[in-house]
């Protein structure tokens, strides 16, 4: 009988573990088909501006390979400095790409097609760490505590270690009933929550070929290796291995995205957690070790990085962390070797912290002076200050920067934002461990930047389907074993029963203690009146818990527990069907590439608007190949990508005040910005036309001019009058200072009554097929600047025949040149003391404070 019964539970389990994989792969399917949306409607098509520059650095990489790659300086971009693009990107994206269309697809795919759909395959690979990661998060040996042990444990300075035994008891029953363990069914729901998620198609729908497609699934892979580090069964070996792992994953994290640093920085952060709340051993301390000298020492190899994980501020954190752990470390061996009380031990703590301390503010205050430390950026600053408050006007125009709203969450969550706060409880209050506390700090940390930045919701993503998949997953089990398993144990809650009944045996102990010492009170006193009170409180709560126990173990409860498991279930099941709508109706919306638009015309018909690609490709047919165009610096990857011409400017940003000189050049009078457009363009392209077109922008433009040539907007660094005044029947009115201005005049030539522009500097050459983009030809170009930028001498190399040789602007443009004052940043305290700077920042903030809604104005005529 009894082999019966163990053949039946071997088959049982089988069928469950191929249950549970074709589940797995029918997400995995799920996941990929989503994205695929976009390549589907419009074809493989490079979707928005980064991606552009993104496909062009992977041409050239698999053109030239490696080693022209890192020393690859581009003389087509930033005209006339150029830009050195082996040492400045992130290139993890580019050679992941290379060795897939190299080794694995060979001549099966294009370039182009493996770019297309990297961003599909990866958001299936995201998806499965999300689902490991919920299910490290959900085994027995990783929920044993909660957080209000850990505290009192922590004052105490106790360590609880994980009960063994009843970890085993719960694994012994898992793998006789492996259909009876909750880990499947959080990590299984978990992933097809990730995989469908809106949070996380936005930057993995085909096309979307954007760092954050592949930076997502980096940042999942050390997520996952350092919770596995921190499992609490590992060895020494194991911990130091998990912990290796995590600082390779880092690596390929760090070679994919900026955004390794908030990777960084959470990992230090779980880490200081784990010793503020005692859980200091030397499992943590190999594993964070391990992870934090193999990942720096890869991290430093990556050229855009550098020596920065020790020298910038924003990374130092994590530093301090490891140089803490070695302090501790060193205190923990002097304990156990000594045998020291808890008291002495405290005290060798606080001398060498102490001790160590001060040799890191003598090596600070020697350093400091240098410059050696670097200041935090403006985009990190943005985070801990409300949006166009930065004091860049380059970093507050971009619309990506405004805080998230609870709208947003929704939006991009779903229901998963509603289910996300109850497993977050959940794992606070019943199912903690070194382990799952990364999912405190995880979701914690997450949750405040993504409110500072909506853009961060990307990274709420995964934590928010972890959490959500453990509250669904946990209610999902609940329910199936009221409804179909009543009669067996329940895995966990076989964990359960072993820690309350080792808790209840505890509280004998302490109560058969007590009543001795209450027995030896009453001889001493004669009375024991308040101790007695006391165990009669005990004993009316112990009444009560076995009497609540009781009802739920009867006939009654079972009916009671199997209606509310019925309801979860359904409840469960119609939100999980809407979620799923809402998804894929969100991603048809997310599948359309801004170059190439979805509209309807008036006429109702409805049109794939392809402006943009038009444009470009008329500059690529109809221009000569050296041809030099001036546009915003957004479009400048498109355009050098598609249209393969000289741009001024594009998304990579990295010199402040080339794009104020370019947007002068552009909200100028016409005849002011000529003279600087002709020494450096050929051509000048605005968008004109649609929600975001160029006059727009043009205040932020204006602004950022500002910012370094201060008499752009005499005395009004926020340029307020630089602007629209009203409207006039169905169009806006321009103050005087923006109906002047080269940008207006190029947009609105012909089409608003009475604006035309100087056919003596500009002639028209192209407008589009529904007016989006026109290109104007500048007349009167200098030759002369143009045979100066190209002349090889002209060049500075850093040594004679280096490929590092960056350009000059031509000595015509020496005079307005000399106006510019370099902008320094607030936050940037190697630049020393500026009154002139200070002045003018608070004068910046002032001026927006005045203007309750600045970035609103703009977005209401972007809606034009």
């Amino acid at each position: 009988m009894g082999s019966s019964s163990s053949g039946s539970s071997t088959v049982f389990g089988l069928f469950w573990t191929a249950l549970a994989g074709y589940g797995v792969f029918i997400i995995a399917q799920i996941a990929y088909r989503i994205r695929l949306r976009a390549i589907e409607d419009f074809g493989p098509v490079i979707h928005e501006f980064d991606p552009y520059f993104n496909y062009r650095a992977t041409e050239y990489l698999y053109a030239h390979g490696a080693e022209k790659f890192f020393a690859w300086f581009d003389h087509m971009v930033w005209y006339p400095l150029g830009r050195p693009v082996g040492t400045t990107i992130y290139p993890g994206m580019q050679f992941t790409a290379v060795w897939l269309k190299q080794y694995v697809l060979g001549d099966s795919m294009s370039l182009n097609d493996v770019c297309c759909y990297i961003p599909a395959w990866f958001g299936v690979v995201a998806s499965v760490f999300v689902g490991l990661m919920a299910y490290e998060a959900s085994l027995p040996i990783n929920t044993q505590h909660n957080l209000l042990q850990w505290i009192v444990d922590a004052v105490q300075g106790k360590y609880r270690p994980v009960n063994t035994s009843a970890s085993a008891s719960s694994t012994a029953s898992s793998g006789e009933y492996p259909w009876l363990s909750p880990s499947a069914k959080v990590g299984m729901i978990s992933m097809a929550m990730m995989a469908i998620v809106p949070a996380h198609l936005t930057r993995s729908m085909g096309g979307g070929y954007d760092n954050e497609s592949i930076a997502v699934s980096a940042m999942c892979s050390t997520f996952y290796c350092w919770m596995r580090a921190m499992r609490s069964t590992n060895g020494i070996a194991s911990a130091a291995i998990w912990g290796i792992l995590t600082g390779l994953a880092y690596f390929y994290m760090v070679a994919a995205w900026g955004g390794y640093i908030f990777v960084l920085n959470l990992i230090g952060l779980h880490a200081a957690f784990l010793v503020g709340i005692g859980r200091f051993v030397d499992r943590t301390y190999v594993a964070y070790s391990c992870f934090y000298v193999v990942g720096t020492y890869c991290a430093i190899q990556v050229p855009v990085v550098g020596w920065a994980p020790l020298k910038s501020l924003e990374q130092l954190g994590p530093c301090g962390v490891f140089l803490g752990y070695q302090v501790l470390e060193v205190c923990e061996i002097i304990r156990k070797k000594n045998k020291l009380s808890r008291k002495d031990a405290w005290k060798l703590r606080i001398q060498l912290g102490v001790g160590a301390g001060a040799l890191g503010a003598v090596l600070i205050v020697a350093l400091a002076p240098s410059g050696y430390f670097g200041p935090l950026s403006s985009r990190v600053r943005g985070l801990f200050v409300q949006h166009t408050r930065t004091g860049n006007p380059l970093v507050d125009s971009v619309a990506e920067h405004q805080p998230a709203s609870t709208q947003a969450y929704f939006q991009y969550l779903h229901h998963v934002c509603t289910l996300a706060p109850v497993g977050f409880a959940m794992v606070a209050t019943a199912y903690l461990s070194d382990t799952s506390s990364f999912i405190l700090v995880w979701g914690t940390t997450s949750y405040f930047f993504s409110h500072k930045m909506v853009r961060l919701i990307l990274l709420t993503g995964p934590i928010a389907s972890i959490c959500g998949g453990i509250a669904a997953g946990r209610i999902v089990h609940w329910a199936m074993h009221q409804l179909w398993w009543n009669d067996q144990p329940e895995g966990d809650n076989k964990t359960a029963s072993s820690a309350s009944s080792t808790a209840e045996e505890d509280a004998a102990d302490d109560s058969k203690s007590k009543a001795k010492k209450n027995k030896k009170g009453q001889n001493a006193t004669g009375r024991g009146g308040k101790s007695n009170k006391k165990g009669s409180k005990e004993d009316d709560f112990t009444k009560l818990y076995r009497s609540v126990g009781e009802i739920y173990k009867s006939e009654t409860g079972r009916h009671l527990r199997q209606l509310a498991a019925g309801l979860l279930l359904l409840v469960g099941y119609f939100m999980a069907s809407s979620f799923a709508s809402y998804c894929w109706r969100l991603s048809k919306d997310l599948s359309n590439p801004s170059i190439i638009v979805l509209a309807r015309l008036q006429d109702g018909r409805a049109i794939k608007l392809d402006d943009y690609r038009q444009a470009y490709w008329w500059l690529r047919d109809n221009t000569p190949e050296d041809a030099r165009i001036m546009a915003w610096w957004d479009y400048g990857y498109q355009i050098t990508a598609i249209a393969n011409r000289t741009t001024l400017a594009d998304g990579n940003t990295w010199n402040h005040e080339h794009i104020a000189l370019l947007g002068m050049a552009l909200t100028s009078p016409i005849e002011e910005g000529h003279e600087i457009a002709r020494h450096l363009a050929d051509y000048v392209l605005v968008w004109a036309g649609g929600g975001g077109d160029d006059v727009a922008k043009s205040p932020h433009l204006a602004r950022i001019a500002n910012s370094v040539y201060r008499d752009h907007c005499p005395d009004d660094p926020t340029c307020s009058d630089f602007g629209f005044r009203g409207k006039r029947g169905n169009s806006y009115v321009p103050s005087s200072t923006m109906e002047k201005s080269l940008l207006y005049k190029l947009h609105s030539h012909h089409r608003e009554q009475g604006v035309v522009a100087n056919p003596d500097l500009f002639q028209e050459v192209f407008t589009s097929k529904y007016g989006k983009v026109r290109i104007y030809k500048v007349l009167q170009v200098s030759e002369e600047s143009r045979r100066w930028v190209a002349d090889p001498k002209n060049k500075q190399c850093d040594v004679e025949g280096s490929w590092f040789c960056p350009g000059q602007y031509p000595p015509a443009l020496v005079p307005i040149l000399n106006q510019k004052k370099d902008f320094a940043q607030l936050e940037d305290f190697n630049r020393g003391t500026r009154d002139a700077d200070e002045e003018y920042q608070q004068k910046y903030h002032e001026g927006l404070m005045k203007q309750k809604h600045p970035s609103k104005k703009m977005m209401k005529r972007a809606e034009l």
